[in-house]
């Protein structure tokens, strides 16, 4: 994947992303996922947390897998080492997820590659917190130039 295609997929999937499902998801505010989902939160993000060893995040009641998951799912955002993604890849599709991030620590090429197939977008490495960051200022600055 080259860099213009990956910041496309990036801004393509933040444009769509509110429904969230977070795999590995911790309510230990010292754990990444903790951290990042916070933010997603704040910005309006609805999110279910998907991790066997929580009952709640955030308010929301967490479920084991993503097969429990109700509902439709816009991004299945991965915390979790990188030899569980191609199976979270496998199950993203079966859910029919729009998206497979793979957070910083996550990435794993087969999954990325398996969930490219069968067409969702797939971004494998950045935070989607700090490109989320980034994608807001780009907007906006675009805004306020078509403004001037």
């Amino acid at each position: 994947m080259t860099r213009n295609s990956e910041a496309e997929t990036i801004d393509r999937v933040l444009h769509y992303a509110n429904r969230i499902a977070v795999i590995g998801l911790s309510s230990d505010p010292a754990r990444p996922s903790f951290g990042v989902t916070s933010y997603l939160v704040s910005k309006g993000m609805q999110i279910t947390p998907v991790n066997p060893h929580e009952t709640e995040v955030f308010g929301v009641a967490a479920v084991d897998s993503l097969d429990l998951v109700e509902g439709d799912i816009d991004v299945v955002n991965v915390f979790r080492r990188p030899a569980a993604a191609p199976e979270v890849a496998r199950r993203a599709v079966e859910k029919g997820a729009l998206a497979l991030w793979m957070q910083p620590g996550a990435e794993n090429d087969l999954a990325a590659e398996n969930a490219l197939e069968a067409g969702l977008d797939v971004v494998n490495g950045p935070c989607i917190m700090v490109q989320h960051k980034l994608w807001s200022l780009r907007h906006l600055t675009a805004q306020h130039s078509d403004e001037a």
